[in-house]
């Protein structure tokens, strides 16, 4: 998983990148895994490839973000003052304020939403019904634990825990592990203790005297009292000071406003961890940064073979070049997309590939009229190789310009094209060809009977 500087709010996302953020959730993440193992497995298996990457097991999601609220915050608290008394199925008393403490703190998960679409509250019995009883039971007895862990821990660096997201998955086996991020100032809210117990009697105070319906007229009317939170909602707030509405153009954050945000994502870091910030010391640009330490850790090889066939009817043919490539040690997958049914897909399907940090080769499998390797080779910046399933097939020679397609007629052909194509890139790759020709030229000696 790799954490960006990029930043979402309302669902739509930035324009602007923060700096540091990426790394510094990661950082906190880290901090929070390393203190919550004895409550629940973590699904981290490398957390030290680079700042802005962590590597977790693949597991099946739940699809339930499960929320702890320790205080009348956010979104809760905006339904309440609307009137709203049955949250999640829980009954909540008339009488509490924004910002005011419950007794014991509450679960609230809502449905873990696709992109771009907006998560919706749940109920226990939603939870149970999606998941099964015993899980359901599990999740939120865990997600409890860890936020009062998460309490605890902020409490001792002065900071309130206001409220938090917890995502889980299973494995095969069905164990349960915390996967994403956790505690992080994207995935909950804190506040300073010190700001809390000063300003909140004084909000308290004002909601006694009978002049306001909600704590939201207090704070019109009182600007000082609203508490700074360290969360993403310092950017939800700049985007609704700028007069931003969904629908309308996101506008870009002035540099102090750029500057402010990285500075409260650090500070969180160093009032949280009790750590001070080390800033990253390489020249090298975030991509390449990335694509190094991915190789230096033995997570990536640092290429990748994109393999677009017009048809799954060709799937045989496709899965001989990928065993082949498997010999070389060359990662791959298959991409199905027809130039002639689906040129609109595929030509997104390049567009996204040309964004890729690592060097590609395309290989284009299409039978008849190839358009395919054509139409890859000219909207491409990476090297096209055609192989054809239906043997020699001329038809993928005769694009017309623009068009750069090499041609291999044989599957283990392609294979070495694509070990050659990347051999400067990794050392390993022009050690697997030197290898290979070793042991063929050592094969012809031995069975040369006269040598």
């Amino acid at each position: 998983m790799v954490a960006s500087d990029r930043v979402s709010a309302f669902d739509y996302q930035i324009p602007n990148l923060i700096p540091y953020k990426g790394a510094v959730l990661n950082a906190i993440t880290k901090f929070a895994f390393d203190n919550t193992k004895d409550i629940i497995q973590n699904a981290v298996v490398a957390d030290e490839v680079d700042p802005n990457v962590v590597v977790q097991k693949a597991l099946k999601n739940c699809g339930v973000e499960c929320i702890v609220r320790g205080y009348m915050w956010g979104s809760m608290a905006g339904l309440y003052e609307k009137g709203e008394r049955t949250i999640c199925g829980l009954q909540v008393p008339d009488g509490l304020n924004r910002f005011q403490k419950f007794d014991v703190p509450l679960f609230t998960p809502t449905t873990k939403a696709e992109m771009g679409a907006h998560d919706e509250n749940m109920t226990m019995a939603e939870v149970e019904a999606l998941v099964g009883k015993p899980l359901a039971a599990k999740l939120k007895e865990v997600s409890l634990r860890l936020y009062q862990r998460g309490a605890e821990l902020a409490a001792k660096q002065g900071l309130m825990f206001i409220d938090t997201k917890y995502e889980f998955g299973t494995d095969e086996a069905g164990n349960l592990y915390v996967i994403d991020e956790i505690n992080t100032p994207d995935s909950s809210r804190l506040c300073d203790i010190s700001e809390w117990e000063t300003k909140y009697p004084q909000i308290a105070a004002e909601m006694r005297t009978g002049k306001y319906k909600n704590v939201t007229e207090v704070l019109a009317a009182n600007p000082h009292l609203k508490i700074k939170e360290y969360s993403k909602q310092y950017v939800r707030d700049l985007l609704l000071e700028a007069g931003f509405k969904p629908g309308k153009t996101v506008p870009t954050l002035t540099e102090e406003q750029v500057i402010e945000s990285s500075y409260r994502y650090i500070q969180v870091y160093e009032r949280l961890t009790g750590l001070k910030w080390q800033f990253a010391g390489t020249p090298l640009p975030a991509p390449q940064r990335l694509m190094a330490n991915l190789q230096r850790c033995g997570i990536a090889k640092g290429a990748c073979v994109v393999i677009m066939a017009g048809s799954d009817s060709d799937m045989p043919h496709l899965e001989k070049i990928q065993s082949n490539l498997n010999k070389y040690f060359v990662p791959s997958h298959i991409r199905i997309c027809s130039a002639h049914k689906q040129p609109t897909k595929l030509e997104e399907a390049l567009n996204y590939y040309n964004r890729s940090i690592q060097p590609l080769l395309i290989v284009g499998c299409a039978g008849g009229t190839d358009a395919l390797s054509g139409t890859a080779s000219f909207h491409s910046v990476f090297p096209v190789v055609s192989c054809p399933p239906d043997g020699w097939n001329e038809s993928c020679l005769k694009n017309p310009p623009g068009s750069s397609n090499a041609f291999c007629l044989r599957p283990d052909n392609v294979a070495k094209f694509a070990c050659q194509t990347f051999s400067h890139v990794n050392p390993m790759f022009k050690n697997i060809l030197l290898s290979s020709n070793e042991e063929k030229v050592l094969k012809l000696v031995k069975a040369d009977k006269f040598h």
